[in-house]
């Protein structure tokens, strides 16, 4: 079963969005395998303290998405083949770098040093 444990509304998407991304990031990176099971509608929307309409609107994007699939009265489950889920990884990783680098660079740091910083970083991750 999906926990929703560390999902943090931010307060400036629609909270409905904000779920298709917990969801489709968690699919992307692995920490929500194929064939795992959502909370249910009613227990989500109690859970995170929203509307049942609001999370039924997220998981039909996800349905669109062929990201999960649902059947009337039964659990709705992630469906995300290989290929859709190295998919989702490139955009989001694309995404943030985007994001990272303009910040970089607005921040005034060279290439070579952002780079530096990265590296920095990238050692520390490691342990």
């Amino acid at each position: 079963m999906i926990s929703f444990k560390e999902f943090r509304p931010d307060g400036n998407t629609p909270i409905y969005l904000q779920i298709v991304d917990y969801v489709r990031r968690g699919i992307a990176f692995g920490g929500i395998p194929d064939g795992d099971e959502l909370p249910s509608r009613r227990a989500l929307s109690v859970l995170l303290g929203i509307n049942p309409n609001t999370v039924q609107r997220a998981f039909g994007m996800l349905e669109e998405e062929g990201l999960i699939s649902s059947s009337h009265g039964v659990t709705s489950t992630v469906t995300a083949p290989p290929r859709r889920v190295e998919e989702l990884r490139e955009e989001f990783l694309a995404s943030d770098v985007k994001a990272a680098a303009a910040m970089l660079k607005r921040s005034g740091l060279s290439l070579e040093q952002a780079a530096a910083l990265l590296a920095a970083y990238w050692e520390e991750a490691e342990k």
